[in-house]
């Protein structure tokens, strides 16, 4: 055996000798060609002798090192490690994932670190991502060239193939004007006729899911946390339907509903109709949260604040008022105009207002001081008012839809004009997509705005390629995280909510104080006070009064 043995490991090391010699030749020959390419052919081959260390290619950085050294000496990477990401964007991207406590052993131990650092590289990825496509950029033109005078025709010309096929248009002319909705993700649209049509789908593909007829007045449309489910303010009241066009439910107490607007954080869809009661729906439970009368009469004018969940509502005394579920009163009341509000629009970050009115007046207002920044005229009172992800504006004045990249700095006028074919009913911008789309009364127009909306998508938020599985756990998990209403109010610290009790009919769970010896015997006292007026009917003679009870129960605890 022994020399079996011995027999089998000459070989092995006459193998490593021929080894070691191809290396040392490829290597010279290398080496030698490296110095003719730069140029030193008179010059005398100067051969670097090299012995690899064949004992530590076993090694990550040995195998690194004989890479470079097998791939003709080219020059090491100065930048050898991933470019740094900014903390601030890394910040902006943070899922909580760091927070995930793994413990050493258990069932779940490897389960939760591999959440943890899927998450942390979901997080890299997307900050990444935004660094590649941080300047967006807007339409540029030549010198002496107008901007505004573009047409949507030339627009589609001058871009990519697949850019030009989001600018189409729908001719509906029987059953107008429509009202429209994009989907949170951006991938789905709604569309809802006065005349009772309604229809669903897919913008980008073309792709029809429903279409049908409710067979009454449809007065506004709103898809709901996914675009599985989609509410329809009819006539009659709120029905809920799937994206197969069946009805699931009929919520008939809410009846003349003129506008919607569904929280997506906090699965409340809230509703306002033409008597003045706005009411807060839960759409997870099923239950009316709260409603009460605004007592502002009409209510046509409506939007939500995307930072706080607060409803902003303008009314015909040109004031805008601001609600909340657990408050029955306005919480701020502000006199913007001095005719009735046509529309009223807040930006992504809550922080601005945009309100137009009668007395044909674009009004930019700051939240945060409740102050005007700025004051444009218009030809008439803006129907429609809305802003994108990257703070452009659009408003339609009767059919024409105008386009605002510079809003917020006292612009000089529209950059984009596009003039539609009937009166415009409302303006949206599409999430994660240059496209604004228009319902107005012979249908739908989808425009490209170029430079209006977020290149940057994240999927732990919203995935518009999201998959069946995707989709379920996405619910599952909005779910889980789903913010109570107590939490709505004006303010977007944690720390200065209020600990007033609510109008929501949900009771809050009270807070107990150590007490000392002192305080629990004056708390013994108030309690006896309390006993002495009531009237105790005792089962058996021999029972004891309220009042001496309560004092024996005291002693024995002592």
């Amino acid at each position: 055996m022994s020399d079996q043995k011995q027999e089998k490991g000459k070989p092995q090391k006459k193998h490593h000798k021929v080894k070691r010699q191809l290396q040392q030749r490829y290597y010279n020959s290398q080496a030698e060609e490296a110095t003719q390419k730069d140029g030193a052919k008179d010059a005398p081959s100067q051969v670097v002798e090299i012995t690899p260390n064949l004992e530590r290619f076993s090694q990550g950085a040995a195998k690194k090192r004989f890479a470079q050294w097998k791939h003709g000496f080219r020059d090491v990477d100065p930048y050898p490690d991933d470019a740094p990401v900014p903390k601030e964007k890394m910040v902006k991207y943070d899922h909580g994932a760091g927070s995930i406590q793994v413990p050493r052993k258990g069932l779940g131990a490897t389960v939760l670190k591999h959440i943890k650092e899927d998450s942390h590289f979901a997080q890299i990825q997307a900050a990444k991502a935004e660094q590649l496509n941080d300047d967006a950029g807007f339409l540029e033109v030549e010198e002496g060239e107008d901007a505004s005078r573009l047409s949507q025709h030339e627009i589609a010309k001058s871009v990519d193939v697949t850019s030009a096929t989001k600018y189409f248009e729908l001719n509906l002319p029987q059953f107008g004007p429509y009202n429209i909705n994009y989907s949170r993700n951006g991938r789905h649209m709604l569309l809802g006729g006065a005349k009772g049509h309604m229809a669903a789908f897919d913008w980008q593909t073309k792709r029809l899911l429903c279409e049908f007829n409710a067979m009454e007045t449809v007065h506004d449309v709103r898809w709901l946390h996914q675009e599985t489910l989609l509410a329809a303010a009819q006539k009659s009241g709120v029905y809920i339907y799937d994206n197969q066009g069946i009805e699931l439910h009929a919520l008939t107490d809410l009846d003349s509903v003129l506008n919607m607007e569904f929280l997506p954080y906090h699965f409340l869809l809230c509703t306002a109709n033409a008597k003045g009661y706005m009411a807060y729906t839960d759409v997870s439970m099923g239950t009316k949260v709260s409603g009460y009368n605004t007592g502002m009469g009409r209510l046509n004018v409506m939007c939500q604040n995307p930072a706080n969940a607060i409803i902003h509502l303008g009314h015909f005394s040109g004031t805008v008022t601001m609600w909340s579920p657990n408050v029955k009163g306005s919480l701020v009341k502000m006199l913007c105009h001095k005719s009735g509000v046509t529309s009223v629009a807040v930006d992504n970050t809550g922080n601005y207002m945009a309100t137009s009115a009668i007395d044909r007046k674009l009004r930019l207002w700051d939240l945060r001081t409740y102050k005007m920044l700025h004051s444009y005229k218009l030809s008439i009172g803006a129907k429609s008012i809305a802003f994108s992800q990257r703070g452009c504006l659009a408003l339609s004045t009767g059919s024409l839809v105008q386009m605002y990249n510079d809003i917020l700095q006292n612009s000089e006028g529209p950059f984009l004009n596009h003039l539609c074919s009937g009166a415009v009913q409302r303006v949206q911008f599409c999430p994660f997509e240059d496209v604004l789309g228009v319902g107005h009364l012979k249908g739908f127009s989808s425009l490209i705005v170029p430079g209006s909306g977020e290149a940057n998508i994240d999927a732990l938020e919203v995935n518009p390629y999201a998959t069946k599985k995707q989709r379920a756990n996405a619910e599952v998990r909005m779910l889980l995280d789903k913010i109570p209403p107590e939490m709505i109010n004006l303010s977007t610290k944690v720390t200065e909510i209020s600990s007033q009790p609510s109008h929501s009919g949900q009771k809050q769970v009270p807070t107990h104080k150590k007490l000392g010896k002192k305080e629990k015997e004056q708390e013994m006292r108030e309690k006896v006070r309390d006993t002495q007026n009531r009237k105790f009917t005792p089962k058996n003679g021999n029972r004891k009064s309220g009042s001496d009870a309560i004092f024996d129960r005291f002693k024995k605890k002592e």
